[in-house]
């Protein structure tokens, strides 16, 4: 199911197709794109738990009617698949339990990178997400991931240092963008 539409991109559901399948595996295993992510179980290590990343992307949002979600980040020239957009509450300390914060984040495949579709894709979901009523929206990076914080700024987001809120009290660089930025 197509989400939104950008000039470049469409974002859509993830699905069990063969090609989303394989490209989900060859996104959450390289090392180049998982070295600097918080998710345990990466980076994956067998073609066939690429399905069970999708079974844990379609559990955690069932609930959620839309709002939130992991989406793939197609091209629409090519077809490709360049990567995954996320638009989720941020799990807490305890790197389970939902907060009220939500965040967005990007997960590109190295062969995408470099061509501002990680900004154009997350410029969407903020506006959807600011027009659906959100005050503010939180980007979290893992110290030294220079490319993810730039692209943070490119989205208007200010930068508020670093913060052990959420995901286990993970040390992240932390952005944040407020409604009436």
């Amino acid at each position: 199911m197509t989400v939104l539409t950008t000039e470049r991109l469409i974002l859509r559901d993830w699905t069990d197709s063969p090609a989303d399948l394989d490209r989900i595996f060859a996104i959450y295993s390289s090392d180049e794109v998982t070295r600097l992510l918080f998710a345990p179980g990466l980076p994956l290590t067998d073609p066939g738990q690429a399905r069970e990343r999708l079974g844990i992307w379609r559990d955690r949002h069932a609930h959620q009617a839309g709002r939130y979600g992991t989406w793939a980040i197609e091209v629409r020239d090519s077809g490709l698949v360049a990567g995954t957009l996320i638009l989720k509450p941020l799990p807490g300390r305890d790197g389970v339990t939902a907060t009220d914060d939500i965040e967005v984040g990007w997960h590109l495949h190295p062969d995408s990178w470099g061509h501002g579709y990680a900004t154009e894709a997350a410029r969407a979901v903020l506006a959807r997400e600011f027009a659906a009523g959100a005050p503010e929206v939180y980007a979290v990076v893992s110290p030294g991931n220079q490319a993810s914080m730039a692209v943070a700024r490119r989205l208007g987001m200010t930068h508020v240092g670093q913060r052990t809120d959420w995901y286990g009290g993970e040390v992240l660089e932390t952005f944040v963008r407020r409604a009436d930025d």
